[in-house]
């Protein structure tokens, strides 16, 4: 099951008590990185999470709170004795600061690949993590050209032993069967995966919004997202217009997201350094959507 890891909950810049916002999403041994600003891998260390582990990294934009902590991440995995490729992902339009990021990080023993994401909703398999991890990113309203992130992991069909025994499927095909291969036997019959797997599982949905007015695209984006974790500058609705100024939006707008959504669960994040204490808030909150948490750094759970 996915372990989730919010390595930091702050925007704009860090504070002594709180990293700039970014999220660790682990499934099998393997990571996708949402974000990566300034101190993220000294937020790794903090929280004991394994920076090797990242196969995939999402930038939602290109402002420095969210991405000028990756030529340090990035020499740090090159001292992990990582070789394979790591993937970015991010806005189009965002091609030269990541370049010039990254031209700090000469000698690299690992290759980068780079993928710029057209400003329209776009979905793909995460091949290199797992076949049946799917991400998708949903451009957002900010006061530049930035992408929310939704991660769902489907899960396989119960597989049912008894079955592949009744038709006398050797086990070294089970694996196949249940990944959906269909499979030909060596007597030459053709099993489908359907003969040997029973009901389909929920799938594990997990979708990521930050730096963002709260546009109604988020809410079918969001639709049903076991863990919805969305930005909150301000608790304080006397900030709505400022905010809305400045592309971003209160804790009480995401709530509403996550309602309209029909989220399980929402996390705060991307608080402005001025709120210093967001969980004077939470009563308020909690008369709009109930499932909200104040998120802290280190927030985490498995699902």
């Amino acid at each position: 099951m996915p372990e989730i890891c919010l390595l930091g909950t702050g925007g704009m810049l860090p504070l002594k008590n709180r990293f700039l916002t970014s999220l660790f999403v682990e499934y099998n041994g393997k990571a996708v990185l949402i974000d990566c600003g300034e101190g993220t891998q000294v937020a790794f260390a903090q929280h004991e999470r394994k920076l090797s582990r990242i196969e995939t990294i999402l930038i939602t934009h290109g402002h420095a709170d969210h991405v000028t902590g990756l030529p340090g991440l990035l020499l740090s995995l090159g001292n992990c004795s990582r070789t394979e490729p790591l993937e970015i992902y991010y806005p189009e339009g965002w091609e030269r600061v990541i370049k010039n990021l990254l031209s700090v990080c000469d000698c690299l023993p690992f290759p980068v690949i780079l993928h710029s994401l057209a400003p329209q909703p776009v979905s793909w398999t995460a091949t290199q993590i797992d076949t049946m991890l799917e991400i998708s990113a949903l451009p957002v309203d900010h006061k530049v050209p930035c992408m929310g992130y939704s991660l769902t992991l489907r899960k396989k069909p119960v597989f049912l032993p008894d079955a592949a025994k009744a038709l006398e499927v050797p086990v070294k095909f089970w694996k196949q069967l249940h990944s959906g291969e269909t499979v030909t036997l060596p007597d030459g019959r053709t099993v489908t995966p359907e003969q040997v797997t029973g009901d389909s599982r929920k799938s594990v949905k997990i979708t990521y919004t930050t730096d963002t007015r709260p546009i109604p695209e988020i809410v079918d984006f969001a639709k049903d997202s076991d863990l919805f974790i969305c930005e909150g500058m301000y608790g304080d609705t006397e900030k709505k217009e400022s905010m809305n100024q400045k592309g971003h939006m209160l804790m009480q707008d995401a709530c509403r997201l996550a309602s309209q959504a029909n989220a399980a669960a929402l996390w705060l994040t991307h608080y402005s350094p001025a709120e210093a204490n967001p969980e004077i808030w939470l009563e308020d909150l909690q008369n709009i959507f109930p499932a909200v948490r104040i998120s802290e750094d280190g927030e985490s759970v498995n699902l």
